[in-house]
């Protein structure tokens, strides 16, 4: 009886190390919203405004950047940045009000859009609100002195995870956020530098609240997707892209990768796929300082091989500048290059064909031979009796 016992619960685990990922998301295409850049306003009513613009190109997921209030000791720059957060359960009121905030997931409710939340549970600002009502939740050195999680990240302070209490608090300000304001998930900053049984444990209470709740976390590594996450960072991949580009590395590289994490993960996993992002844009250049003339190309293997793919603001207007990271700095909205086309046919092209879908939900990948070592080309098939 107690063997019977141990086997139902082995299999109970199982069902959740590896459970699948939310059915809604399973041909979802990613797009990154950068409020602060996004318009001249900033705020949340201001970008709201694109949200037909972005329904009418399929856009299906919202990963908000940070958008809670910003530290201002030892900040960076005359905003500072997203990710050194004085409070986890408010807004920034550079964006707008908590109802402000609500208004516009509602929105993208209607517009049948997801909403993620940009979560950064590694660091806080120097003056948020623990800082002086639980200082222990902090890393000390030791003379006992807060230290930053690393040397040049001197706008915020390490939170140790040693402190039960604190994990606590972190967790109990995540639910807030979706039973509050209703978002459908997180996008988990630097994961890797957060140990793998407090994800674990956190997921295990978020997805209680939201069975079906949709979880990136900014790492690689298939541990991640057995702490409970649903997508992961495709970085080796991108790096790829980034290599292939300048003519360091040949398509057998990609390949190798691709064949790699296909064996390395399980079919559930998703791998979130990109020519750029927030990081890349601003401190690595745009996809086309990167990859030069090759940036289409790259962009429509990033949406057809094994992943989701991701869009950051202002890629679908051909963006051709970095972006200041902690100064105002606002998009320019002109489509001089047909861009918004090109990706709503991505897009859609993923949208259609079950082949491209995510995860297990979609078809399998297959290198196919050629007679020539520049041309990369692949199949990628969806089995009718799946």
């Amino acid at each position: 009886m107690k063997k019977i016992i141990v086997l139902t619960l082995s299999i109970i685990q199982l069902q959740f190390i590896f459970a699948q990922a939310p059915e809604w998301s399973k041909d979802k295409t990613i797009y990154e919203v950068n409020i602060r850049q996004y318009t001249p306003e900033g705020t949340f009513d201001a970008f709201a405004t694109h949200l037909p613009r972005l329904e009418k190109m399929g856009v299906g997921i919202l990963w908000m950047m940070p958008i809670q209030p910003i530290g201002e000791l030892n900040r960076k720059g005359s905003l500072g940045s997203y990710y050194s957060i004085a409070d986890y359960t408010a807004t920034n009121p550079e964006f707008g009000s908590l109802k402000d905030f609500k208004k516009l997931v509602d929105e993208a409710h209607k517009r049948d859009m997801h909403v993620i939340l940009d979560w950064v549970a590694n660091h806080t600002s120097w003056d948020h609100v623990w800082m002086k009502k639980h200082p222990d939740f902090y890393t000390t050195d030791k003379s006992g002195k807060v230290i930053p999680p690393v040397a040049d990240w001197s706008d915020v302070a390490d939170l140790n995870y040693d402190n039960k209490a604190m994990r606590a608090a972190m967790i109990e300000d995540m639910k807030y956020w979706i039973t509050e304001a209703d978002v459908d998930g997180f996008r988990c900053d630097v994961a890797m530098m957060v140990p793998d049984d407090f994800w674990n444990e956190a997921l295990t209470e978020l997805r209680k609240i939201k069975p079906d709740i949709f979880l990136l976390a900014e790492a690689e590594g298939p541990q991640l997707h057995t702490d409970g996450f649903n997508m992961t960072y495709a970085w080796n991949k991108h790096h790829i892209m980034n290599e292939i580009a300048k003519g360091t590395m040949t398509a057998d590289t990609m390949d190798v990768a691709i064949q790699k994490d296909l064996k390395n993960y399980t079919a559930d996993s998703y791998f979130m796929n990109f020519t750029s992002n927030h990081d890349e844009n601003s401190w690595n250049g745009t996809e086309f300082e990167r990859m030069g003339n090759g940036a289409q190309t790259f962009a429509v293997m990033a949406a057809t091989m094994p992943g989701m793919l991701l869009m950051y603001s202002g890629q679908e207007v051909a963006l051709d500048r970095r972006l200041k990271f902690f100064d105002k700095d606002s998009i320019t909205w002109v489509d001089n290059k047909n861009y918004t086309q090109f990706y709503t046919t991505l897009i859609q092209l993923k949208e259609d064909n079950p082949s491209l879908w995510n995860g297990s939900y979609g078809g399998a990948y297959t290198r196919v031979a050629t007679q020539h070592d520049k041309i990369y080309c692949y199949t990628v098939r969806w089995e009718i009796i799946k």
